[in-house]
């Protein structure tokens, strides 16, 4: 399974595409990233502005694009403090989904926090040491104390660097009297909190984000003396960080995007990073930051497998997203796998058998496929009117992989399985193209007789064929079992198949059954049939019930063959209407009839 993590940041917007392994692990597969400083002048509940605004969903339009492109089966987006405090936030949530289907959420600062935390410790492979991690976007800092993953204590505060550089930096570089402010401005916000975890104890700290990393490459580059590339998992003095702090905050922005291993786009920001970082260290006491380069987008992925893992599990058994997709809304809906399967193999097999009549292709041979897999789900809702809880149950399922109006058609499919058949004014049918109702109407044609071939949901029938004749149509199925239901049930449903095929539908049945007799014999609803030796012979068979079940262990077997015919007109006016009468009311079979 592949999915996409999206961190719609103040200052950035990130993303990452990763391969789900069976053993619920990840790889990055591709990453992608753009600074549009989302949040910049629209902090502290102020509204994003429509120039920040169109570029981040310029830069998701096309993360959208390239998550397509890998195949991702779903996109986890979630937005933090930028679009958290901004009063146009909800507007700006709409905008997304509108221009590029992305469904965004916005999630608070404590639950940020418990994210970044299980990144950090999934990058690490910290088990059993207690860490501090730290986060610096562009809106918040997020810090965490706890042992692996379980989070003792974890807080959000409104000090991003876009944040305290709006508010402090004035002069550049920055003046004295400026970083004094900020200074005791981030003590006063952090001060207690630090102190409190300092006193808890922990055996590292672990920083993540953009703004981290880039301060801890310029770190490292001093301390090794050359540039590095290398900064995973790297422990970074904090007195090199400090030295750092120093750096930036004498020197100009123009000197600045000269330092080695400083980030050039972070180099107005990077200033505000460097005493926020170096101020949090002091405050633990700590020699040491460990560099992680796993953060919020890495979290959200490992809170989705979480909470997945039967969905993730099932990727092995269904590697194609839209039949996964459809059997977990099933499963969602608690269907019954038996009678659905045996529905979807018998209406494949009408399909099959009659493609010279229909002239349907392979993608709509799969729609109808999905559709009898789904054709009870409604059940789940309630029995009465069932149809139409399918209808709604496929249509709002989150089917992945699909195009809308495909899973409009598959809905209307199932929802055609009893009842009315498809009528302009039904919804969504009438707004359909002529063709793709003719689609409609010859898959639920199928799927109708299907259903009734289990009508007792006991999988009697084994098998079908189909015989296209001149004046009429035969369909031979093989039952395994009395099938009397299923027969009568046919005989009262072939109508809609019967107008696509445009001749009668005449329904054969032939069934392996003992010839031992119960005393039931003579209370059969079917007349009596002919053996074959016996009607070489001339001689009458003895009537035989079709649902005998008793003294079969030793019976001689013979093979009988009973037929109906579907009158392809009879009840066309009461298929017109919503309430047609179920195949459950039972009525008086008239139209059955028995070859001798």
């Amino acid at each position: 399974m592949q999915l996409a993590a999206i961190d719609i940041g103040t200052n950035s917007i990130h993303m990452i595409v990763v391969r789900v392994r069976a053993d619920f692990s990840f790889e990055v597969v591709d990453r992608e990233k753009d600074m549009v400083r989302l949040g910049a002048g629209g902090l502290d509940g102020r509204a994003l502005t429509p120039e920040a605004m169109h570029a981040a969903l310029q830069v998701l339009s096309k993360f959208k694009r390239l998550a397509d492109s890998r195949q991702v089966e779903h996109i986890i987006a979630a937005a933090t403090s930028a679009v958290r405090e901004a009063e146009n936030g909800g507007e700006f949530l709409k905008a997304i989904v509108e221009q590029t289907g992305i469904r965004a959420h916005v999630i608070s600062g404590t639950e940020e926090a418990r994210l970044i935390h299980l990144a950090a410790v999934y990058g690490l492979g910290l088990s059993g040491e207690t860490a501090v991690a730290v986060d610096i976007g562009g809106g918040s800092v997020e810090i965490t104390r706890g042992a692996g993953s379980t989070i003792e204590s974890g807080r959000s505060f409104k000090l991003g660097v876009i944040r305290l550089t709006e508010r402090f930096v004035h002069s550049d570089p920055i003046s004295a009297r400026d970083e004094r402010k900020m200074v005791r401005h981030i003590e006063s916000e952090l001060g207690e909190y630090l102190k409190q975890l300092a006193r808890a104890g922990f055996n590292r700290v672990v920083g993540t984000s953009g703004t981290i990393l880039s301060l801890g490459a310029v770190a490292a580059t001093e301390q090794a003396g050359a540039t590095t590339t290398s900064l995973r998992n790297r422990r970074i003095p904090a007195k090199y960080l400090h030295r750092v702090r120093k750096l930036l905050t004498s020197i100009d922005l123009e000197k600045r995007l000269q330092v080695p291993g400083l980030d050039p786009r972070r180099g107005d920001l990077a200033v505000a990073g460097a005493i926020l970082i170096d101020t949090i260290l002091r405050r633990l006491g700590a020699d040491h930051i460990t560099l992680c380069d796993l953060s919020l987008r890495e979290g959200l992925i490992l809170d989705y497998i979480a909470r997945h893992r039967k969905e993730i599990a099932q990727a092995d058994r269904y590697p194609d997203v839209r039949r996964r997709s459809v059997i977990e809304l099933a499963e969602r809906c608690k269907y019954s796998p038996e009678h659905s399967q045996q529905i979807a193999k018998l209406a494949l097999a009408l399909f099959d058998r009659t493609r010279g009549i229909h002239g349907l292709t392979d993608r709509e041979r799969e729609w109808l496929e999905y559709a009898a897999l789904l054709h009870d789900t409604g059940v789940h809702i309630s029995y009465e009117k069932h149809h139409r809880h399918s209808y709604y149950l496929i249509k709002h399922g989150d089917l992945r992989g699909f195009e809308p109006n495909e899973i409009e058609l598959i809905a209307l499919v199932a929802r055609y399985h009893r009842r009315a058949v498809p009528n302009v004014h039904h919804e969504g049918y009438g707004d359909m193209s002529k063709k793709r109702r003719r689609i409609v109407r010859a898959l639920a044609a199928m799927l109708r007789l299907a259903e009734t071939l289990d009508r007792s949901h006991a999988q009697t029938i084994t098998g079908l064929e189909f015989h296209d004749r001149r004046d009429n149509a035969v369909l031979r199925v093989r039952t395994s079992s009395d099938a009397e239901l299923e027969l009568w049930a046919a005989s009262r449903h072939a109508g809609p198949l019967e107008r696509i095929l445009g001749k009668p539908l005449r329904i054969e049945v032939s069934r392996e059954i003992r010839a031992e007799q119960s005393d039931e014999a003579s209370r059969t609803p079917w007349h009596a049939v002919r053996r074959g030796g016996d009607r070489r012979g001339k001689k009458d068979a003895p009537a035989q019930p079709a649902g005998d079940a008793a003294n079969r262990h030793k019976a001689p077997r013979a093979h009988h063959r009973m037929e109906l015919v579907a009158s392809r007109h009879g009840n066309d006016q009461r298929r017109k209407h919503d309430d047609l009468a179920d195949a459950q009311n039972v009525q008086p079979a008239a139209r059955h009839r028995l070859r001798r």
